[in-house]
């Protein structure tokens, strides 16, 4: 919102001295964001000047000039020569003129300089030139502005250009202050300062009359509640669209953003930033019978003032006369009826639309408004009376029209504002500043409320908010509105201690330790979209490359990608793909996130979806709880590349299936399980290069090499290695917490076995085996070599393990490490009937 400061100060006393930076300051203290300062950026002497006589002097090019002489005033060098191309202006005239030294916006410095073969001694300015508005056709005259003021007079104080205007950020809950009423009752708050409120005027001594038919019959009320509560129409004949409209009024329009457009225009401007009520004016000529006040028809389409043809929507709130659609209510209205340069005859709309409405509409049609945009706020209720009544009177005075007010109309309810029980502690206890009950009660009557004591002191006080404040709902609200007029600098910056015993949970804290493990162990991460596409989850969401469910989104940010992800793997290939194109080709990627795993047979999705306005019920929210699949959070790496990049005396090695187990190893530290790898199969992976991994026998992801394929479809070269794991279930079958292992004084006793085993069995059941009879003392385990060939019968295949022990209280013998690598190898046998290797 934009406040020109000689606006403000009609209604609240500003100081003359007051900058406007002591203005937003003002403001500020009262809770409103301050955003910028807007002058019109230009700089004297510009002067009133009287033009005494012309001579128009054709030209080779085919324009005419005038060469003039304007009398300026002696203490400005009296008469002065200037050329100028406009036509428009006579000999008396009061025009005003930029002295040389003077700057226009641009900026567009003044000199005297030779044209057309005269040496012009000044310029004489139209409205563009000067900052006000987007005339150019011809030169501003003094008289058409309303302003007599002697030759050599400030010009740039009889057009109100030495104004300024401070803009504020306006929060959507205080929609009042987007006017300089709701402004300078602000200002009043935050310095003491005398308020005038511009509302009160003696609108009710010519209330306006039944004459013009007006009715609302809305058969869609949204939330119950009618689009339209009060309608009031009052008619101003005779009015003159080619006025003029006043200096000081364009001046005001164009520092509060807002483009003047003609008198009849720019006065229903003017009167919405005022009071803050947007009012629209029809050529009354134009209308077909009386104003009815609807929803729209299937099929209906309007052409608003934009000059856009609209297919309207059941719900859109309409203005319409015998003829139809005559405007969008609250947001803008229609083509046919517009005021124009014909119009004779006005009528005046002020209106009170529903919120809900207004604001649905305006963004159903993408057509936001100054008017949509206080409406979907809300507008005081009691003040569209007042406004039209002041519409009328200006368009008296500066359009020369005359008021019929016995042929206006309205149509109105009651309003009514619902009190709110405010106990006596609540606000020093919400807030924790102890107010007084005086502070309180003095805080509330300011902003406008009625505050009643309640016969019982330990009941508080009965709070009425004003009819400009729909943001006031209860005590919290309240509340809020105490400790912005009494200061947030009273509110103490206390840092709540958190209670004992309280922090990240286990499942946190066991995916913080998975992430820092794999970003330790030279891992990036890299976040990623959670959207693919139908074909990538079923590649890799799936073992065997079958189609299983997705979930497909209404309105998914890449229309070629709608599907909620069921695998981490396609981020990971999207972001290596990027890095490769830009010449990182040693990748080593990891991610975290949520994948989406519906059940087979379960409809996902809700078939009715509440509106916005509306709050589900119970039943309402588990529908919609029971539309969300299952989420399971997992954790993926990616391996392509070298793992060592090619140095003096050191070849290159790439990554290796082997270095994504080790990845997946330091997932099951992190996590505080064992994860053990079978051989297995999925539908993007290598066959034979595809491990299933497990945790006691419960399958949680899988680890493999890319097929060629899929790797080229990808656009990345060579070998990659992948692996995901489930980490939500990895964590909930750690059985304890992880906690760092002692580190032992004591020497390691290392020993070898190699055990034939039929070739079918997996090295890792070979490996639980020799770990469960090894007993306590075993403190790691390795498998070291797989050998098939000479030496080893057909059908089976030896296995190599390094095994290391360990005692913490004393040094082992020889013989202790070779009693428990037997039992080790004991239990081998009994399972898998392996024997020792000679």
């Amino acid at each position: 919102m934009r406040v020109p400061l000689s606006w403000l100060r009609e209604y609240v006393d500003v100081p003359a001295e007051a900058t406007p930076e002591d203005v937003l300051a003002a403001l500020v203290r009262v809770g409103f964001e301050e955003e910028d300062v807007h002058r019109f950026e230009l700089q004297g002497p510009i002067v009133v000047g009287e033009v005494i006589e012309f001579v128009e002097e054709p030209q080779s090019n085919g324009k005419t000039i005038r060469w003039c002489q304007v009398d300026v005033g002696e203490a400005h060098g009296g008469v002065r020569g200037i050329v100028c191309g406009a036509r428009n202006f006579f000999v008396g005239d009061k025009v005003p003129v930029t002295l040389p030294g003077a700057v226009l916006p641009g900026p567009f410095p003044i000199a005297a300089r030779k044209t057309y073969g005269h040496v012009s001694d000044g310029m004489i300015a139209s409205a563009r030139e000067v900052g006000l508005g987007e005339e150019h056709d011809g030169i501003l005259r003094m008289v058409e502005l309303g302003i007599d003021a002697p030759v050599g007079a400030d010009a740039i104080a009889l057009l109100g250009l030495d104004d300024a205007a401070v803009e504020i950020n306006v929060t959507p809950d205080r929609g009042y202050a987007l006017s300089i009423r709701g402004v300078a009752r602000e200002y009043s708050h935050s310095t003491g300062a005398a308020f005038r409120d511009p509302a009160d005027r003696p609108w009710d001594e010519v209330a306006p009359g039944s004459g013009f038919p007006i009715s609302i019959d809305d058969q869609a009320p949204i939330r119950g509640r009618a689009g339209a509560s009060e309608f009031v129409a009052r008619v101003v004949r005779g009015v003159d669209p080619t006025k003029p409209t006043p200096a000081w009024m364009i001046a005001r329009l164009t520092l509060a953003g807002i483009r003047p457009l003609g008198i009849l225009i720019d006065i229903t401007n003017y009167v919405m930033l005022e009071l803050g009520q947007p009012i629209h004016g029809y050529d009354l000529d134009k209308l077909q019978g009386g104003i009815i006040v609807r929803r729209a028809q299937p099929g209906e389409k309007l052409e608003t003032l934009d000059g856009k043809e609209r297919r309207l929507d059941p719900e859109d709130l309409l203005i319409t006369d015998d003829s139809g659609p005559i405007g969008l209510a609250g947001v803008m209205g229609g083509g046919t009826t517009e005021m124009s340069g014909t119009t004779r005859n006005v009528l005046i709309e002020a209106a009170t639309f529903d919120t809900v409405s207004i604001a649905r509409t305006a963004r159903r049609h993408k057509l936001p408004s100054e008017a949509s945009r206080r409406f979907e706020r809300g507008v005081d209720p009691l003040v569209p009376f007042v406004a039209a009544r002041r519409v009328a009177d200006l368009m008296v005075e500066y359009a020369g029209g005359t008021s019929d007010d016995e042929f206006g109309g309205a149509v109105f309810a009651e309003v009514f504002v619902a009190g709110i029980e405010l106990p006596p502690l609540f606000v020093p206890h919400l807030i924790g500043v102890d107010y007084t009950a005086g502070e309180i009660e003095s805080a509330l009557r300011l902003i406008g409320c009625e505050v009643v004591e309640a016969e019982d002191d330990a009941a508080g006080w009965h709070v009425i908010p004003p009819s400009w404040r729909p943001d006031l709902t209860d005590k919290w609200t309240l509340a809020e509105e105490v400790a912005r007029i009494e200061g947030y600098d009273r509110i103490p910056s206390v840092l709540p201690l958190p209670p004992s015993g309280r922090g990240l949970t286990a499942a946190q804290q066991g995916r913080r330790r998975v992430a820092n493990a794999l970003a330790a162990a030279g891992y990036v991460e890299t976040p990623s979209f959670g959207f693919t596409t139908e074909e990538q989850n079923d590649l890799h969401g799936s073992p065997s490359g079958a189609h299983l469910p997705s979930i497909k989104l209404a309105n998914p940010l890449d229309g070629q990608a709608p599907f909620l992800r069921r695998s981490l793997i396609p981020g990971l290939l999207q972001v290596a793909h990027r890095n490769v194109s830009r010449g990182f080709t040693d990748l080593a990627l990891f991610e975290t996130g949520t994948v989406f795993l519906p059940k087979p047979g379960v409809a996902y999705g809700t078939p009715h979806v509440p509106p916005l306005a509306v709050r589900p019920d119970a039943a309402t929210l588990a529908e919609l709880d029971a539309s969300i699949p299952p989420q399971h959070r997992h954790v993926a790496v990616l391996l392509a590349g070298n793992l060592v990049t090619k140095q003096p005396g050191i070849a290159p090695v790439a990554a290796e299936l082997s270095d994504a187990l080790d990845a997946v190893r330091t997932i099951a530290g992190a996590a505080g399980v064992m994860i053990e790898v079978a051989q297995g199969q999925r539908a993007a992976l290598h066959p034979g290069r595809t491990g299933v991994l497990s945790v006691g026998g419960t399958e949680v992801g899988y680890i493999g090499e890319l097929l060629p394929a899929v790797a080229e479809a990808s656009d990345l070269p060579g070998r990659v290695v992948v692996a995901e794991v489930d980490l939500d279930l990895v964590l909930s079958l750690a059985s304890e917490k992880v906690v760092a292992a002692s580190l032992s004084g004591f020497p390691a006793a290392t020993q070898d076995v190699s055990l034939v085993v039929p070739a079918d069995v997996p090295a890792s059941d070979v490996r639980s085996a020799l770990a469960d009879g090894a007993g306590e003392l075993l403190e790691s385990l390795r498998l070291v070599d797989d050998y098939r060939g000479q030496g080893v019968p057909e059908g089976a295949k030896s296995l190599t393990f390094a095994l290391r022990f360990r005692a913490s209280d004393r040094t082992l013998t020889a013989a202790e490490a070779t009693e428990a690598k037997l039992g080790g190898v004991a239990v081998a046998t009994e399972r898998f009937g392996a024997t020792l290797r000679e």
